[in-house]
């Protein structure tokens, strides 16, 4: 319970902090807009390659997205120098990771949501009719890409090069979400949509192990 009551503190502290600036939010979300934008000038709304190609597409606007949102996940507390004492205030240090993936997950979340009419508009997909499905989606790939990131982004912090540590570490290792991503995405966008169980439950079983690994290495990462 103490765990809970912790992360729920963090939690308001991240949205109260994100959504009196919204300098976050409005900064991924135009640029997210502009490389689905740009990306639009490559096909032909009307043809059979938006439904091949855009699911790839979208998920990569996502990973930029990802890239330049966790860049700052914990520049606050190492700019500031509070990083020592938000730990000393807390009984388990995953208490700050959970706030945080949390926090993350539902950014992204949001701007993905906010983003879908947009790409349905400008690629010719419909996506109402497997609207419920594709939330499912990319909630799982959105909390698999928080997970990661945030781990990382507590190691990049603190070096050096951290602007460009924090992409050379997440790509790779973001890799294999980003694949199930897209092919279950895209099986929703065919012209006879179907869930691919199988890559929903590769996400599913990503998210649990790699919070799993957060939850036993987050002490030492919040230390080094």
């Amino acid at each position: 319970m103490a765990l809970l009551s912790n992360a729920t503190v963090l939690l308001g502290k991240e949205l109260r902090t994100e959504f009196r600036s919204r300098e976050l939010l409005t900064t991924t979300t135009v640029f997210v807009l502009i490389v689905i934008v740009l990306f639009s000038f490559s096909f032909d709304p009307t043809s059979e390659e938006s439904r091949r190609f855009g699911a790839g597409l979208l998920w990569l606007a996502f990973l930029f997205a990802a890239s330049l949102m966790l860049q700052s996940c914990f520049l606050r507390e190492q700019n500031s120098d509070t990083l020592s004492a938000l730990r000393l205030s807390v009984s388990d240090p995953f208490a700050i990771f959970l706030a945080k993936v949390t926090a993350n997950t539902l950014f992204l979340l949001l701007t993905e949501l906010l983003l879908l009419p947009v790409f349905a508009v400008m690629y010719n997909v419909p996506v109402l009719p497997s609207l419920h499905w594709l939330v499912l989606v990319c909630f799982l790939g959105s909390l698999g890409v928080s997970i990661a990131g945030t781990a990382l982004s507590a190691i990049s912090a603190q070096a050096r090069m951290r602007e460009l540590l924090l992409p050379l570490l997440l790509l790779p290792l973001l890799t294999p979400i980003l694949v199930a991503s897209t092919e279950v995405t895209a099986a929703l966008f065919d012209r006879s949509p179907y869930v691919q169980w199988k890559g929903v439950g590769f996400l599913a079983v990503f998210d649990l192990a790699f919070l799993t690994i957060l939850w036993l290495l987050g002490e030492y990462l919040v230390e080094e």
